[in-house]
């Protein structure tokens, strides 16, 4: 675990080497937040919950990811579905790629693993398999370490953009073994295509595979390119081909294939370095890449520019107040929400593009691995706050991602479409960055693309079809449960995404357009039954199914007889599912009173631990409800919108290993607590916020090249409710404000209360 140094109290207060200072003004010094950031967070807990992050080095939305990867003694790997998983005792090795915190495995290239003289090369190739021990472990931004004392080494790990560098220290009179598993995979992945080519004279390696994971696979897999070099000549060598060891051969293809290298004993403690870099389009690119992030730059060298990186990122929001414990699940949380997308672009610009060609990015970045159907809740409305330049590349990605592939992804991985979930999470990230001013992009074919998705099917030879219901969602006005399954859920998102489509529409000037969207995005209504009071299957003939069962999760409706009309949730976690329209939302309820009564019962049955197998009551591991506690305000009840955003944030987030109450979701989770802990919550599809309860007794973020400062008088860490707002001075007579309204920076007051504010 990160080095953690004691919390004083006084005109300062110091977290984890940085200072925070209580006084006023532009003076909240963090010029080192990645101290306080733990890596280890959210990389344990139940395998089927678990957050699925990693400890492993890496920079911001960098294309590698170099972590250990580890293995239970009974043999399973990737329970963590990142390669590591905090209550595993074995390390298998240290590979270069992988998701961030998605219940998907994919990566794992180019496994790295050591060895010493003692241990045959049959029982190596199968991976490390070491003890090791967290006491020593240590991870932080760009950096990772650990001790392994059956192999009297030391390992570090660090990392640029698109090269991972090792660093081995073995003690004296050991015989280093380093091997490169060219086909290796995480979790049940499968490489073909494998090559590798040895070039002793410039102690050189390069070779490629073609990689099959949970999502790869789904487009006919993944080709990745490398190219390794070590610091120092090794002594002997010999490559494997599946079965086939040959020393000194330096050529070998096949789909289980490798290189081992032996280096010479020394007297004293002897350090190897080994760098390796990735290309998705050439072994000639990934050399260059190597060239031009690593050069001759030292080890030290490049994990102090992998951390001045993050700190230049993670310094977009500084805060003051809150607990230690408080302010490292912040920070944790800012360090994963900004781990993907993936930069997929080599330096010289060339990438892999959906319709296999390779393509040249101009006057931007080409970003993949995004989990869009999670990340449009809040990780990208947190990009277009904190780092809006960005943001605005993986907005033209997604452009040329429907240019080249036929159309917008939902979850787009590598160079391909997953397919993965279901909407058109792709139309509202695009219109809702629009709606907040990242305008720089060719809207008007993004339009195009998700205009003739939303009306008509897409053609049948198609790789890939965002809503391939959308017929009869238009024609009946909303989704037969006797025609498709997820019918319920796909009706509350259809409309939420027609929502901002029609926003989008509206503020490009296609009034006509506008007016069918927004008229389409009040479907939702159409699956509502006003006497069960819920979102209900309906079928063709317009009628409700039945029975309910509101509290049944579809996890665990195996035979998918009572859920098949809902996805990842209850129908009561789906009840609430509608934050593009709460004040409709509300209306549909026989009373507001009522509805406030419902949705505080739903908060009440949650369990207030991290980590349980949820029940169908307010689920903090999953999308389709997180929003909700910030649906009373639409019933004129603030205060229990604050009440219950804080016992989330004080409940549902943690700084240990589990940290999480489920899958992250590339930061979905993370980012939640970043927004609420602010204060404020973004309205997906549109240019809202909705106001909340901050922890923070200071906070000062960085909007583009202006400054929010958010500030809560009459500060108390327990001190929950809100007795009124000010932005810049003046008294805001409503709970909510606009993109717009901030975008200049300014000043957010929060008036703190002891007691609730009377409806």
């Amino acid at each position: 675990m990160p080095t953690k140094c004691s919390l004083t109290i006084a005109a300062t207060i110091v977290v984890f080497g940085f200072v925070v200072s209580g006084s006023r003004g532009d003076d909240l010094d963090t010029s080192n937040p990645s101290r306080a950031v733990d890596p280890f967070i959210s990389t344990g807990g139940n395998r089927f919950l678990c957050g699925h992050n990693s400890p492993g080095a890496t920079t911001p939305f960098g294309l590698v990811r170099l972590s250990p990867d580890t293995i239970s003694r009974g043999g399973i790997t990737a329970a963590n579905k990142s390669g590591y998983f905090y209550h595993d005792p074995l390390i298998l090795g240290f590979s270069h790629t992988r998701l961030c915190g998605t219940g998907a495995v994919d990566g794992g290239h180019f496994r790295v693993m050591l060895g010493t003289n003692d241990t045959p090369l049959e029982v190596r190739r199968r991976g490390m398999r070491t003890k090791f021990d967290h006491k020593t472990e240590s991870a932080s931004p760009g950096y990772y370490s650990v001790a392994l004392p059956k192999l009297n080494l030391k390992a570090e790990l660090t990392a640029t953009q698109r090269v991972g560098l090792h660093r081995y220290r073995f003690d004296a009179g050991a015989v280093p073994k380093i091997l490169i598993d060219v086909g290796s995979a995480l979790g049940n992945g499968q490489s073909e295509a494998c090559e590798v080519h040895v070039f002793p004279d410039r102690a050189e390696v390069t070779g490629t595979a073609r990689t099959r994971g949970t999502f790869s696979s789904r487009y006919g897999g993944l080709q990745v390119y490398f190219v390794a070099r070590f610091r120092k000549p090794w002594k002997s060598f010999a490559t494997w081909s599946d079965n086939r060891v040959v020393d000194s051969r330096a050529v070998a293809t096949g789909e289980d294939v490798g290189v081992d290298f032996t280096f010479a004993s020394t007297e004293q403690e002897q350090t190897i370095e080994l760098a390796v870099a990735l290309s998705h389009v050439s072994i000639e690119n990934a050399r260059e890449n190597l060239e031009a992030e690593l050069s001759d730059r030292s080890f030290d060298d490049v994990r102090t520019a992998a951390e001045a990186e993050w700190n230049a990122l993670l310094s977009t929001a500084r805060i003051e107040g809150g607990s230690a414990s408080d302010q490292r699940i912040f920070y944790t949380a800012l360090y994963h929400s900004l781990n993907m997308p993936t930069i997929f672009n080599d330096v010289n610009g060339q990438y892999l593009g959906f319709d296999q060609q390779v393509h040249q990015a101009e006057g931007f970045q080409y970003y993949t691995d995004m989990s869009l159907w999670d990340t449009f809740r809040t990780t990208h409305p947190l990009f277009t706050l904190l780092t809006p330049d960005r943001h605005r590349d993986m907005i033209v990605s997604l452009v040329k991602m429907a240019e080249q592939g036929g159309s917008l992804p939902r979850w787009p991985a590598g160079a391909g479409y997953s397919g993965s979930m279901f909407g058109a999470p792709a139309e509202i990230v695009i219109a809702e960055a629009y709606l907040k001013g990242i305008r720089n992009f060719d809207v008007e074919t993004a339009y195009r693309v998700m205009r003739k998705a939303a009306l008509q099917p897409a053609p049948s030879k198609s790789s890939f079809a965002t809503r391939p219901d959308i017929a009869e969602f238009v024609k009946y006005g909303y989704c037969p449960s006797d025609t498709m399954t997820r019918a319920v859920s796909k009706t509350l998102e259809y409309a939420s995404t027609d929502a901002a489509i029609g926003r989008l529409a509206a503020a490009l000037g296609h009034d006509d357009d506008a007016a069918l969207f927004a008229k389409r995005a009040q479907f939702y209504r159409n699956v509502w039954n006003p006497e069960t009071q819920y979102f209900q299957a309906r079928d063709a003939a317009g009628q409700f199914s039945t029975p309910l069962k509101p509290l049944l999760l579809t996890y665990f409706d195996f035979s998918h007889k009572y859920t098949d009309d809902y996805v990842e949730g209850s129908a009561l976690q789906w009840r609430w599912a509608v934050s593009h329209d709460a004040a409709g939302l509300v209306s549909l309820f026989s009373s507001p009173e009522y509805f406030v009564e419902e949705l505080e019962k739903f908060f009440a049955g949650s369990f207030p631990r991290i980590g349980m197998t949820p029940n169908g009551y307010y689920w903090q591991g999953n999308q389709p409800d997180i929003h909700a506690a910030y649906l009373f305000n639409a019933a004129g009840r603030p205060d229990l919108t604050q009440k219950w955003v804080r016992w989330i944030l004080k409940h549902k987030h943690d700084d240990g290993p589990i940290g999480l109450d489920g899958n992250d979701d590339g930061g979905t989770l993370s980012a939640w607590y970043v927004f609420s802990s602010l204060g404020f919550y973004p309205v997906v599809g549109t240019d809202r916020y909705e106001l909340g309860s901050p922890l923070w007794k200071r906070a000062i973020v960085k909007i583009g090249s202006q400054r929010l400062e958010i500030v809560a008088d009459n500060y108390a860490p327990d001190r929950v409710y809100v007795e009124r707002v000010e932005l810049n001075g003046k008294p805001l007579d409503r709970w909510w404000f606009t993109h717009d309204e901030i975008s200049q920076g300014g000043t957010l007051r929060f008036i703190m209360s002891d007691e609730p504010s009377q409806p």
